[in-house]
């Protein structure tokens, strides 16, 4: 039986997880390889959170960002915004995005909500 199961502590740890992991991938439902599997997973998920975190980024920075993939303009912008000077003051975070504005760039630019309801960063 393989050793037993215990914390990722470090990198070595970790590596090691995912080599064992990688190698019960293909593990058959219902088997202790497929539960070593599923705790595996949990472990490395764990170790994951703590040590690979990533922030999820600020809702005017996501919106650029989808902005710059679609090729879209401020004007495109206007069926979920509104007019162009609110659009401005959101977008140089001077003016907060209400719920609806949420839900229309969610609904159309999809968006993940969560994102979108974050409060923005400050303009420095």
């Amino acid at each position: 039986m393989p050793d037993e199961l215990k914390p990722i502590r470090s990198k070595a740890d970790y590596e090691a997880a995912m080599v064992e992991f990688a190698r019960l991938w293909d593990a058959k439902e219902g088997t202790p390889e497929s539960d070593r599997l599923d705790v595996l997973a949990i472990l490395i998920e764990t170790y994951e959170a703590a040590h690979f975190s990533i922030d999820v980024p600020d809702p005017i920075d996501a919106i650029l960002f989808r902005m710059e993939q679609q090729g879209l303009t401020r004007k495109d912008l206007q069926p979920m915004l509104g007019p162009r000077n609110r659009i401005s003051e959101i977008l140089n975070r001077k003016r907060s995005l209400t719920i609806d504005m949420i839900r229309a760039l969610h609904a159309q630019l999809h968006i993940p909500a969560e994102i979108l309801i974050r409060k923005t960063k400050e303009t420095v």
